[in-house]
């Protein structure tokens, strides 16, 4: 059976949005038209609903694994206290951890989020995406700071990445201050590293720019405290992204996460190296964390293909990507409405891979729909804020 469901607006991204739109889809989700309302080839009733229909989110970054920390780590305090608590929090009984798992990818769900790029330390989110009708690209974190224990590391990443299979998979520095340069070059050389996708935390606090400029600051402290030798590194006089970038494989996706503190010096650095270089905003995270917002503006001037994140629960009170562009409009109001939701939906899609079926509402793809109402203020409904078409 066919369904046809019309609004004020269809914004199909893939074109211009449809004034008074009318899109059709079959019991799986295909898409089978989309049309305005005088030359749509409708067989059957239209249902006319008030508001805008956009295809289902992409979550780009997430942390599945930390939703049972939710509202258990004050805001506010910056990115090296947050870290600290994470490390000392983060540990819980695993049936404890695997309720808040699915439950956060119900509320996804229900909030319109139709894929996710998560990030893992462990196998404990596995058996949740395997029955979840959500598409889960996982990221398998790895980290460590010591040269000396780069094989070892890397040896324990692979073995994790094996564990998720059949789910796609791959490999993810964590962060500069966290992946020594000889653990990234080993990522590198190796088959899992220069092929696929990654992610790495970019520049999430200035603390990271200072160590690595000058080899001072707080995470010299962040080292000291955890017992963690950091003499063999060397001041490297500029920031961080210009000594990870060049480390990537040119023919390798990577995701460039939160920003915060990304200059233009930084973005023009980058392009030069000609990598397929992807930026990832969390806005409520960077707020919650840090208090600041990355350039955002700086970035959509360019012709960069700019994701959307929630990050965890730990940094967020709710997985929402639509909360996520509200937050975006309130501090960034001249950023047109269309060109924020194609950040969250075929950027994302393109970055993961899956733009074939996600990410535009075209003929032949499984997108999802999402209604949004109120496109003013961008208004939640009542019950979850996106209402959930297919």
């Amino acid at each position: 059976m066919i369904r046809h469901i019309s609004a004020d607006f269809i914004v199909p991204i893939h074109g211009e949005p449809v004034k008074n739109g009318v899109v059709s889809f079959n019991e799986e989700g295909e898409i089978v038209d989309l049309s305005d309302k005088s030359s749509a080839r409708v067989d059957g009733s239209v249902e006319s609903l008030k508001g805008i229909i956009v295809p289902g989110f992409v979550n780009s970054h997430c942390h599945l694994e930390l939703s049972h920390m939710l509202g258990k780590i004050p805001g506010g305090e910056g990115l090296i206290p947050f870290i600290s608590k994470i490390i000392g929090r983060r540990h819980a009984d695993e049936s404890l951890v695997a309720e808040a798992m699915q439950q956060a990818d119900k509320r996804m769900l229900e909030n319109g989020i139709v894929a996710v790029g998560d990030i893992s330390n462990n196998i404990l989110s596995r058996e949740v995406k395997l029955n979840s009708a959500l598409y889960y690209h996982t990221f398998v974190e790895f980290m460590g700071f010591d040269p000396q224990k780069a094989p070892a590391i890397y040896g324990k990443a692979l073995e994790l990445l094996e564990d998720f299979s059949p789910l796609p998979a791959s490999l993810a520095p964590h962060a500069p201050y966290s992946v020594s340069k000889e653990l990234l070059k080993l990522f590198q050389k190796n088959k899992a590293g220069k092929y696929g996708i990654t992610s790495i935390h970019n520049q999430e606090s200035d603390d990271e720019n200072e160590f690595y400029r000058y080899k001072t600051g707080r995470f010299v402290d962040f080292y000291k405290q955890m017992g963690i030798p950091i003499d063999f590194f060397k001041p490297q006089a500029r920031n961080s992204i210009q000594s990870v970038v060049p480390l990537f494989s040119p023919g390798q996706r990577v995701l460039l996460v939160h920003n915060t503190y990304t200059s233009l010096k930084d973005v023009y650095f980058a392009n030069r190296f000609n990598r397929d270089i992807h930026w990832c905003f969390c806005p409520k995270a960077n707020l919650y964390i840090e208090g600041r917002l990355p350039k955002i503006d700086m970035f959509q001037s360019h012709d960069f293909n700019i994701t959307v994140g929630t990050d965890s629960l730990a940094s967020n009170d709710k997985l929402c990507i639509l909360e996520e562009l509200k937050t975006i409009k309130a501090h960034f109001p001249l950023l047109p409405l269309v060109k924020t939701i194609r950040w969250a939906t075929i950027n994302g899609a393109k970055f993961l891979g899956i733009d074939n079926r996600y990410g535009s509402i075209e003929v032949g793809k499984f997108p999802g729909l999402n209604l949004i109402t109120n496109t003013d203020g961008l208004e939640l409904t009542p019950a979850s804020g996106v209402r959930k078409i297919v």
